[in-house]
């Protein structure tokens, strides 16, 4: 089994872990279970740092990094076929983030973990994170 974390799963994961189902804790705590980080959700989470409009204990790059380092999760890069995925899904939802994630879980043929509904719109298999 394996599950690529949208930012908002991430961010939970590691500051408000109660906010997650029991069956996402449950994946994200399964030793067999491999969990995916993309690069593209440590670029939102510079981003939104940056403007302001998300705060963490430490600057990004040693809160990101640690992270993903202490929960054993595996980090996937971006690739010229996930951007021309992204481009190529239907106009539902236009953040880059969600519809960068959603090509990169569709290429690697693995569930989406998110909190976000606007997912359902799209072919992709998707795992609840919360409540």
């Amino acid at each position: 089994m394996a599950v690529l974390l949208d930012t908002q799963a991430f961010l939970w994961m590691h500051a408000a872990p109660d906010k997650l189902s029991e069956s996402a804790k449950s994946m994200l705590t399964d030793p067999v279970q491999e969990v995916f980080f993309s690069a593209i959700s440590s670029w939102e989470i510079a981003i939104k740092h940056a403007l302001g409009r998300l705060d963490l204990p430490e600057p990004p790059i040693r809160y990101v990094s640690s992270r993903i380092a202490s929960a054993n999760l595996t980090a996937i890069a971006v690739e010229h076929i996930h951007a021309l995925e992204a481009g190529a899904l239907p106009m539902k939802h236009r953040d880059p983030f969600d519809r960068m994630l959603i090509a990169q879980a569709r290429g690697l043929d693995i569930p989406l973990m998110t909190s976000d509904r606007v997912f359902d719109h799209y072919d992709v298999e998707v795992v609840w994170a919360h409540r």
